[in-house]
């Protein structure tokens, strides 16, 4: 199968009708083609069904921040990607909640670029800014979809994919990468040997990096096989999105509701177990605490 890391531009011509996409336009607003020259933001059309797309141009070079290369988010990138979010919840904001516009993610990251630069100027702001942003756009009726082409690494997911209501993923056949830190990693944090994280990975989600890993977490919603098939799988995931946010279920989406797949899957089956355990915790306390 063909490989589909740095390749976010044809995932876009992949996956939106044909022709549809005005990159740099979000309503009346226009970005600055050289600010934020990693991230790629437009308006385009799923269907028919105005969209916004965001996604990572792993081709780009940021000359203002050296760090800043083959799909990596930096400060710039970050705050440009939260505009175009805060665009679309203005654009909709008067619209009922079957006509706000869905946002595509379209996930190719190796992480942020902690420079000594961005570090000092801010980046976490920035990525800050852009997970907020997702979060509320989730909550204020956009369906939100990421899917993974290609890799999906440390806190430039969790700012570029994790606020989404459903994460779908092409299968590993394709080249993708998604994990927290490798098990390298890992076993510098946890004094663990790297060959019993490598035996624990075999068995526990936990420990394993992956897409197959992932979908057991309930991390992916679904794993997608051909790349044909990405266009007509997002669109079914968006009228999925639209129904149960019609219900007012909205614990069924994003973080929560992954949570909740991981359980029915067998991948996250401490979690229920530890948040009721904190729950009765505080219940025993609250009252002890001012407005609490």
């Amino acid at each position: 199968m063909e490989e589909m890391i740095g390749r976010g531009r044809d995932a876009i011509e992949m996956i939106v009708d044909q022709n549809s996409f005005q990159e740099h336009t979000i309503e009346s607003y226009s970005f600055d083609p050289e600010f934020g020259p990693g991230s790629v933001v437009g308006t385009a059309t799923l269907n028919g069904r105005l969209v916004t797309v965001i996604a990572n141009d792993a081709e780009a070079f940021n000359p203002r921040f050296p760090v800043v290369f083959a799909g990596v988010i930096g400060l710039e990138e970050g705050y440009k990607m939260a505009t175009a979010v805060y665009r679309t919840i203005e654009a909709d904001r008067d619209k009922e909640l079957s006509e706000k516009r869905p946002i595509i993610l379209i996930v190719d990251t190796p992480g942020n670029g902690p420079g000594k630069v961005e570090e000092i100027i801010g980046m976490n702001k920035s990525t800050g800014a852009y997970q907020l942003a997702l979060a509320e756009a989730r909550k204020a009726g956009h369906p939100i979809v990421a899917i993974v082409i290609g890799r999906a690494i440390s806190g430039a997911f969790l700012c570029h994919g994790l606020q989404a209501d459903h994460i779908l993923s092409l299968s590993k056949d394709f080249g993708t990468m998604i994990h927290v830190m490798p098990i390298t990693s890992i076993s510098r944090i946890t004094k663990l040997d790297i060959e019993r994280l490598e035996e624990l990975a075999e068995e526990n989600p936990v420990f394993a990096a992956g897409v197959n890993f992932f979908y057991r977490l309930g991390g992916v919603q679904e794993i997608i096989e051909n790349l044909e098939d990405m266009r007509t799988v997002i669109d079914k995931h968006v009228s999925e999105i639209y129904e149960i946010k019609a219900k007012g279920e909205y614990e069924k989406l994003g973080p929560w509701g992954r949570g909740l797949l991981g359980a029915e899957r067998g991948g996250r089956i401490s979690r229920k177990t530890v948040i009721d355990k904190m729950a009765n915790e505080f219940a025993a306390v609250k009252s002890k605490y001012l407005n609490a």
